[in-house]
């Protein structure tokens, strides 16, 4: 008779049904390797807006770059006219609120030109990479709908009581620059308290300046009461911001921690034993 040597007895396949029902002792588990840490090149292109990163920020973008060539190519006066029917005036505001105030946020004083622009493409990317699209528009929207009432409205008080003339229910308003102040008040609560401080001062002392010469007084009135309402956000934003990092690393780290599972100690179906009935009590 031929014996089989130890060499095919160790190669041969050898199966234990009964095995697959004992529960399998879990060995140490090798901690996710951490990220790697991101180059000084990727740091600064994460301050630009990408329309999968930030698609709140872009497409508002594109808008306003759209708008600021038809101001600067279009007919002069078709342009003074789209101007006026998108200016929050208290006669507008009267008339057709939400068509206004809606408008109104789609043109840049001075086109893209401006330095406005290019503060607000930045605060926008880092609010909205921190706490996500929605609640960066609803940051946006919020001081822009209420600094634009709350400055427009006493007009049209004065000019009832007689305050005022007649001729200040029609004005020229328009602009991005109460939703910025907004978004920059809630972005300095994300900030390290030395930053914030840094930050706050600089836009309280430049604010204060404004009301001061009081040139333009709707406006001076309204950056620092949309600055307020942003700050007013910190809670919310903080909490947000928060959540949104949790996620984040949970699904940056969720591929290694399945691959480094500890395998399941349920058996196999079939190889359990039958659950002992209870008796009456």
């Amino acid at each position: 008779m031929h014996q089989r040597t130890d060499r095919a007895v160790r190669e041969e396949p050898f199966a234990a049904p009964l095995l697959d029902a004992v529960p399998r002792q879990p060995g140490p588990v090798a901690p996710p390797p951490s990220p790697p840490p991101d180059s000084g090149a990727r740091r600064w292109l994460r301050l630009l807006p990408t329309p999968t990163g930030t698609p709140f920020t872009s497409g508002y973008l594109l808008v306003l770059v759209g708008t600021s060539l038809f101001m600067e190519f279009a007919d002069p006066a078709t342009v003074a006219a789209v101007l006026r029917e998108s200016s929050t005036d208290v006669a507008h505001l009267g008339e057709t609120p939400l068509l206004v105030l809606t408008a109104s946020a789609l043109w840049a004083v001075g086109g893209l030109g401006s330095p406005v622009v290019f503060v607000l493409a930045l605060v926008l990317t880092a609010l909205e990479r921190r706490i996500g699209g929605w609640r960066t528009a609803a940051v946006f929207v919020l001081g822009h709908v209420v600094a634009t009432l709350a400055t427009e409205i006493p007009v049209g008080i004065s000019v009832v009581v007689g305050h005022l003339p007649e001729s200040s229910l029609h004005r020229l308003d328009y602009g991005i620059s109460f939703g910025l102040m907004a978004s920059v008040g809630a972005l300095t609560g994300l900030f390290t308290p030395l930053v914030r401080t840094v930050v706050l001062g600089g836009l309280g002392a430049m604010l204060a300046g404004d009301l001061v010469e009081l040139s333009n007084p709707l406006t001076d009135w309204g950056h620092p009461l949309a600055l307020l309402l942003g700050v007013a956000c910190w809670p919310l934003l903080r909490r947000a911001g928060a959540v949104r990092d949790a996620v984040s690393r949970g699904v940056a780290e969720r591929g290694e921690v399945i691959r480094g599972a500890v395998p399941s100690r349920r058996a196999p179906r079939g190889t359990r034993p039958p659950a002992r009935a209870r008796g009456p009590r």
